[in-house]
């Protein structure tokens, strides 16, 4: 199977549900912003010290629930492909905040703010949470344009999944500073 069909060649491309919108259309946007997120999942990964099963298995869940997110993202809210998707649920989001509070268990407390870098590993994720906030605000705008009463529960879920999967980003920085003993830059103004 070749990998190019030329069907986009004209600026269009096709949904997961069928319908063929402009390449600049804001739900290919906001599902390309989740798949740009998962791409620096994999530098990330790439950057973790050797040994690092831990934080690279958390990392490998993270990114099959973004392909999730990405196929929600990627139908209209009213298509009959809704239904033959996998529910996003709460769930996801709880294994995010337990993940969170087990690394901060291990973090001296956040007295300042912190600059982005340290750790090639921490730098990385610092790139990431960015990236992750401005597919979560691109969500918020797809939410916003769309008819809330339409919307699938899991459009909700996927938000807060969002949401809490920038702050497990800022704590993963922050805990490869810490677990690689390089001291974190902090912001003097």
């Amino acid at each position: 199977m070749k990998i190019y069909t030329g069907g986009g060649d004209r600026g269009k491309t096709g949904l997961f549900s069928g319908e063929r919108v402009a390449k600049c259309n804001l739900q290919v946007e906001t599902y390309g912003d989740v798949d740009e997120l998962n791409s620096t999942l994999g530098s990330l990964s790439a950057a973790l010290p050797e040994g690092w099963t831990d934080i690279d298995g958390q990392l490998r869940l993270v990114q099959a629930d973004l392909f999730h997110i990405g196929a929600w993202l990627a139908i209209t809210p009213a298509a009959r492909t809704n239904a033959t998707l996998e529910e996003f649920t709460a769930e996801r989001v709880l294994f995010l905040e337990k993940t969170i509070d087990a690394m901060e268990e291990q973090l001296p407390a956040l007295s300042a703010f912190i600059l982005p870098g340290g750790h090639a590993s921490a730098a990385a994720a610092h790139v990431s949470r960015a990236v992750c906030r401005r597919a979560e605000r691109r969500v918020v705008a797809l939410m916003e344009q769309s008819d809330a009463k339409k919307l699938p529960a899991s459009w909700q879920q996927l938000l807060r999944y969002l949401n809490r999967l920038s702050d497990y980003l800022f704590v993963l920085a922050r805990f490869c500073n810490h677990r690689t003993g390089v001291e974190e830059p902090l912001w003097k103004p």
